[in-house]
């Protein structure tokens, strides 16, 4: 049983009220930021629950969590109707046709329009059945505890139509939906049993990642000896993290695991984003290199796919490594040796981000000496911001002319290399000495310079107004300085920078 919804609509509360225990506090940006797997008993049967974070940035563990449930809960706050990611765990649910239930929450609140909802979900060609269609709805209040057991039950009823059977005779298999590293017990991961049983002491084969079971928990952190179908459980023994996401299979000895595994070695992995190559008419940009390290897997898998809507034409980023844990002073190491593939332009140099995790006190020297740039977050969206704003930092100022005065130029007096002096009448605006300007000639500008020296009646001054004639020293600005000619217009403004940002 997968939940899905939108940000804020109350999935991770519904839950809650299922098992009476609390998870949904603490979390930064009050958001669940990591797939949970809960189970509960209901009229002496075991609904096994994932929990998929709402906030855009999970757009792929969402997806994820729908391809390995049988069934889904869509949960619609009935006082928002249908928002974005609602339209999105549609779209998820009707791709891996699974059967569904709408449960309408947050019916206690004042204010709620359950048709309205009921109307915004068939424009999304989602009929409930007292609209005539055939996608049963229960109108529930988390908070509050009610309708809990009618929707308990109506699982249990769609579970009984669907005829879903558990498999214990095959070897066991499944899908990886969280890793991490934990420092007391090294690589962890949490599976969800599809079939077969898993015990203690069964090797196991994700992709290319061969472990050997060393012990097992349940969703309550019980140690456990073996999981059967729709069972989630926390697994070690593992010699690096496997891939969230990534089937599962249990194999004969270790022979059989190896084998199995040298089967998968041409796997496509997992991050293919995080490769850090440089795409076709990428060649020009300048790069932001950068270190990723994380908490767990899915926080990676969210990042990337957040850093996808961070793009320009002129400067890019590259990550070159990304591991779960805290930053090590092999991650700084990294970073200051960080270089790119040959074809970029260059690089603006390489930072170390960390997100949810903690910094090492050797790590914090060698970036000192080293002039390595650490950053850590805790929320998704400030890292992705921060990533931003660090690339708007290599993008050259934009030069807005602000526009002084014009002159008209009467007498030319001298030329060199490095400067021109003419004299003329300020036809509007005024001149000031150290403004630029462009020295216009049928309508196209002909050179442009700085105005060095100022004078008017053979006296230095600091501007010059309109209908007053002014002496001017031209300087040059560039390699090329065509000659200013009696008849020119001189426009004069002032430079402003602007910062650009993406």
């Amino acid at each position: 049983m997968v939940v899905l919804g939108h940000v804020d609509h109350g999935k991770t509360k519904l839950l809650d009220t299922i098992r009476k225990t609390k998870i949904a506090e603490g979390e930064s940006g009050g958001i669940t930021q990591h797939i949970g797997a809960y189970q509960a008993e209901v009229a002496g049967k075991t609904i096994t629950f994932l929990d998929t974070p709402g906030h855009e940035a999970f757009t792929a563990i969402r997806s994820r969590g729908a391809k390995v449930a049988d069934i889904a809960i869509l949960v619609v706050a009935a006082d928002e109707s249908v928002k974005p990611q609602t339209k999105e765990a549609i779209r998820i649910i009707k791709e891996e046709k699974i059967p569904f239930i709408v449960a309408l929450n947050k019916i206690d609140k004042e204010g709620t329009n359950i048709q309205k909802v009921k109307q915004d979900l068939a424009t999304e060609e989602v009929l409930v059945e007292d609209w005539g269609g055939t996608v049963p709805v229960i109108e529930i209040s988390a908070k509050e505890g009610r309708n809990i057991d009618a929707l308990l039950d109506m699982i249990l009823l769609v579970a009984e139509l669907e005829e879903l059977d558990e498999d214990l005779s095959s070897p066991a298999e499944g899908i990886v939906i969280e890793s991490n590293l934990d420092k007391r017990r090294g690589y962890v991961a949490t599976v969800l049993v599809k079939k077969g049983v898993l015990n203690i002491g069964d090797w196991i084969v994700v992709g290319t990642v061969v472990g050997k079971i060393k012990s097992m928990e349940d969703f309550m952190g019980k140690a456990i000896v073996q999981a059967e179908p729709s069972q989630p459980v926390l697994i070690t023994g593992w010699p690096t993290a496997p891939n969230i996401g990534k089937e599962f299979v249990v194999a004969l000895d270790k022979d059989d695991a190896s084998r199995i595994a040298g089967e998968n070695i041409n796997l496509d992995p997992l991050f293919a984003f995080f490769k850090g190559s440089i795409e076709t008419g990428d060649e020009g940009k300048t790069f932001l290199n950068l270190v990723f390290k994380s908490d767990v897997s899915s926080s990676l898998e969210a990042i990337e796919a957040s850093l996808k809507s961070v793009k320009s034409q002129e400067v890019g980023y590259r990550v070159i490594s990304y591991d779960i844990g805290n930053i090590s002073e092999a991650d700084v190491k990294t970073a200051v040796a960080g270089k790119g593939p040959s074809s970029a332009k260059a690089s603006a140099g390489t930072q170390v981000i960390g997100f949810r995790v903690g910094v090492e006190d050797s790590a914090k020297k060698i970036a000192e000496k080293e002039g390595v740039k650490i950053s850590n977050f805790d929320i998704i969206y400030e890292l992705i911001e921060y990533v931003r704003q660090e690339m708007g930092e290599m993008l050259g100022a934009e030069i807005k002319k602000n526009p002084l005065g014009k002159l008209k130029v009467l007498a030319v007096f001298k030329k060199d290399s490095r400067a021109q002096i003419f004299g003329g009448k300020v036809m509007s605006g005024k001149v000031a000495r150290g403004v630029m300007g462009d020295v216009v000639r049928n309508g196209s500008i002909i050179v442009s310079g700085k105005i060095g020296q100022l004078q008017h009646n053979k006296e230095d001054m600091l501007e010059v107004k309109e209908g007053l004639e002014a002496g001017i020293r031209f300087d040059s600005v560039g390699k090329d300085f065509a000659e200013v000619k009696v008849g020119d217009i001189l426009e004069i403004y002032e430079e402003e920078k602007i910062k650009r940002s993406i």
